[in-house]
């Protein structure tokens, strides 16, 4: 143990003020932490019981910016802007998960930042004297470069609780070369996903490989898989590579493996134990080094009780399950999913939606998710006159749709929120009714978060109880 570690744990009270005086007093301890900080190779900090910043490196200096320690700012209050500790502010707080379980702990934050609200991975860990007693914590900080709070035109965007999940577990498996199995509807972004996870590994200066396993015969998938030799079947009039080799020391993306042949399942299985494979047509037997992952939109578990999927299979690539949510699942996220597609859509002109139009596309459900989204952005960009999306504009997009497919159901976004041409007969709700029942909708749709109907209602929580009583 370091002199002045010693020195603390002697002089230490069990609210950590006397701890504090004697950081601000003596020099050469205070030179003493910092200078164990900066044997980390990230941002790192030291931080008290009471959550006062107390020492910081130097690589938080250049990522983060410097913090006036002689004011004793607390974590919280640099690192969010929060008067009160991030779990009594609705997240989870690294330091106070550690007082309970006395171990490490580690989970994903939205930090303030001088570039803005970033990700940034949190592990926190618990320093202790000889005797066992906490003195104080360390605090390690990695921003998430795979995804981005603001508009990114080449990252994962999102703030919302499930796409925090979401992304705390991308960068849980990210380092290692565990498979991945990403499951979510179609459209929900698992490709982003399988980039992210890839991106953020130690294998990202290698090329990640996508083989798009939906509709492919057996020896269309065998040969796209392993590739062929020149005469080994009709057309085959030159030595193709195939996508595993093409993978080595990178990344096989296999999107849609639930539709991969049954036939085909244990030449897969067999190439995911060994690295082994031929091409067809060839004895020659070749070898490959990647990172899997997969993705699909079916319920794999069921298939495997069905007999449509392997169970060896199975086991194999859901070695570290993700769930991608879906855009229902991420309505936090919908202004930002917005004006990011927005600014990809066109780069040259700049688009932006009316209030109305947002409130009309908050109360869709997005059956084809951010894909769906991303068509109507598209169409509704075609279809205004100037860069403002009103919301006739939107409710056009949304009709043309069901137009095309009447199996296809808008009637939530347009009946909602448009004036109807309705008749005399029309029978008309008094506005308490008409409320209530605004209400009472919002409430099943969003499965009794409170919070989130008084959001998208435009009104205060107590303004929200108030109403449903």
């Amino acid at each position: 143990m370091f002199w002045w570690l010693s020195y603390l744990a002697l002089n230490f009270d069990k609210n950590g003020k006397y701890f504090m005086n004697i950081i601000a007093s003596d020099s050469s301890s205070f030179d003493g932490l910092a200078s164990m900080l900066e044997g980390y190779d990230c941002p790192a900090i030291l931080v008290s019981v009471d959550y006062r910043i107390l020492a910081i490196n130097q690589h938080y200096r250049e990522e983060f910016g410097d913090v006036p320690l002689q004011q004793n700012k607390r974590c919280f209050e640099v690192s969010h802007g929060y008067s009160v500790p991030c779990d009594e502010a609705g997240e989870d707080c690294p330091l106070s998960a550690t007082l309970q379980s006395g171990r490490k702990e580690r989970v994903l934050h939205i930090h303030q930042t001088p570039r803005g609200k970033e990700h940034v991975d949190v592990e926190m860990l618990p320093i202790h004297d000889s005797q066992g007693q906490l003195l104080f914590f360390v605090e390690l900080l990695r921003s998430v470069s795979v995804a981005s709070v603001q508009d990114s035109s080449k990252k994962l965007v999102g703030s919302s609780k499930s796409f925090n999940r979401m992304l705390e577990k991308i960068t849980r498996v990210s380092h290692s070369d565990a498979s991945v199995l990403l499951l979510g509807e179609s459209g929900s972004g698992k490709e982003l996903v399988a980039h992210a996870v890839h991106q953020g590994g130690h294998r990202a200066s290698n090329s990640m490989v996508t083989l798009e396993c939906a509709g492919l015969t057996d020896s269309l998938f065998e040969s796209e898989l392993f590739g062929h030799v020149k005469g080994s079947f009709t057309g085959a009039h030159s030595n193709r590579v195939g996508l595993v080799e093409l993978a080595n020391g990178g990344t096989l993306f296999l999107d849609e493996i639930g539709d991969v042949p049954l036939s085909m399942q244990v030449k897969l299985l067999r190439l995911i134990e060994t690295g082994a494979f031929r091409p067809v047509g060839s004895s020659t037997v070749k070898h490959t080094n990647f990172r899997l992952i997969c993705a699909t939109h079916k319920n794999l578990a069921q298939m495997v009780k069905a007999g449509e999927f392997r169970q060896d299979l199975y086991y194999r690539i859901n070695v570290f399950p993700i769930h991608v949510p879906s855009l229902r699942e991420r309505q936090d996220d919908l202004v930002l999913l917005t004006n990011t597609l927005l600014k990809r859509i066109s780069e040259r002109k700049e688009y932006h939606l009316t209030d109305s139009a947002m409130q009309v596309l908050k109360q869709y459900d997005f059956p084809g998710n951010i894909r769906e989204l991303s068509n109507i952005l598209n169409r509704a960009t075609l279809l205004t006159d100037t860069n403002m999306i009103e919301r006739s504009t939107i409710q056009e997009c949304l009709e043309i749709d069901r137009e095309l497919d009447p199996l296809v159901d808008t009637s939530s976004a347009s009946q909602s929120l448009s004036t109807t041409d309705a008749g005399e007969d029309k029978e008309w709700l008094d506005l308490k009714t008409a409320e209530k029942r605004y209400l009472s909708e919002l409430m099943a749709f969003h499965h009794d978060d409170k919070e989130q109907v008084a959001k998208v209602a435009g009104i205060s929580l107590r303004s929200l109880y108030r109403k449903l009583e």
